[in-house]
């Protein structure tokens, strides 16, 4: 048995899936032992009940922690560690996991694991080069895992229950340096294609901006929404909002239709997880083939008309 913490995420006030991702697999690698989570905020405890998969939630209210700021975090989360003694510390590779998983296993001397994508008692999968190398880790307790976001199912993490709350002191933050100053969200984009049920995405193999439209229509017809890889985005011909991959958006939906995508990394990172992956290219080597449940090498340009036709 063994005791885990998660260190949780939360923006304007709510608990971000990968906390929940995290709490999941917390219960399986405490193995009947104690799962907890640290909830670091200002006027955040009532955020503890949506925690019911966890035995206890730790909680930290200062105001110096309202919202994120890397310096004040790091030191409450530092003190915390050492106060309750985890064998595991779970924590994002997000902006802000990123920000202290590696300040926290330098000054708590926990060896850390980064970027990992699975992860079992005593073993850990690194993805390395931006998933084009993963390395296999052998781990013993204590140890800090810095998690992928969406390596594993958010569903796991939420449960009914009521988690015991434990009011824990914030250090002295009056000396920090950093201030928080302002939070600045990027401009929404039309469409939250992370909430779409289908995605007909598309790549560099539709040649040209013209040829948007035709893409974009089809998404329509099937009640989706138009997705692309990163060249697409570089080319100006949609924006950033739409851009699937490690630096666009994760997208776990029930059909994911890829036209002329090769199968980069970078873009399977962001894709891997749909339901249903259906891809066209007229290169039947491309590695967009070694993940799709589907493929076809028909050429996409006389697929999609007919396509249009039947819907």
């Amino acid at each position: 048995m063994k005791k885990v913490l998660v260190i949780a995420e939360h923006l304007n006030g709510q608990i971000q899936d990968i906390t929940y991702e995290l709490l999941g697999k917390a219960k399986e690698l405490a193995q009947g032992g104690e799962v907890a989570v640290l909830l670091m905020g200002k006027d955040m405890k009532d955020a503890a009940s949506s925690l019911g998969a966890a035995d206890k939630v730790l909680y930290v209210d200062s105001d110096a922690l309202a919202q994120f700021n890397p310096q004040t975090y790091f030191l409450t989360a530092a003190k915390a560690i050492e106060e309750y003694q985890p064998d595991i510390v779970l924590i994002g590779t997000t902006s802000q996991g990123m920000d202290l998983a590696g300040a926290l296993s330098a000054r708590l001397k926990m060896p850390l694991v980064a970027y990992v994508g699975a992860l079992e008692d005593g073993k850990a999968v690194s993805q390395l080069y931006g998933g084009k190398m993963n390395v296999e880790v052998g781990l013993s307790t204590p140890y800090i895992a810095a998690v992928l976001a969406g390596a594993f199912p958010a569903d796991k993490g939420k449960a009914d229950g009521t988690p015991e709350v434990v009011e824990m002191a914030a250090p002295d933050l009056s000396g920090a340096k950093v201030r928080f100053k302002q939070l600045i969200e990027p401009e929404a984009g039309d469409v939250d294609i992370t909430a779409q049920d289908i995605l007909v995405s598309v790549g560099r193999g539709i040649q040209s901006e013209d040829n948007i439209p035709m893409f974009e229509e089809l998404a329509q017809k099937l009640g989706g929404a138009l997705a692309c890889s990163r060249p697409i985005v570089d080319n100006k011909w949609l924006p950033k909002s739409r851009q699937v991959g490690k630096s666009g958006l994760k997208v776990k939906p029930k059909v994911y239709l890829a036209f002329g995508i090769s199968g980069a990394p970078e873009h399977i990172e962001g894709m891997k997880d749909s339901e249903l992956i259906i891809a066209v290219n007229t290169d039947a080597k491309a590695p967009i083939f070694d993940y799709a449940h589907y493929g076809v090498t028909e050429d996409m340009f006389d697929l999609v008309p007919k396509l249009m036709e039947k819907l």
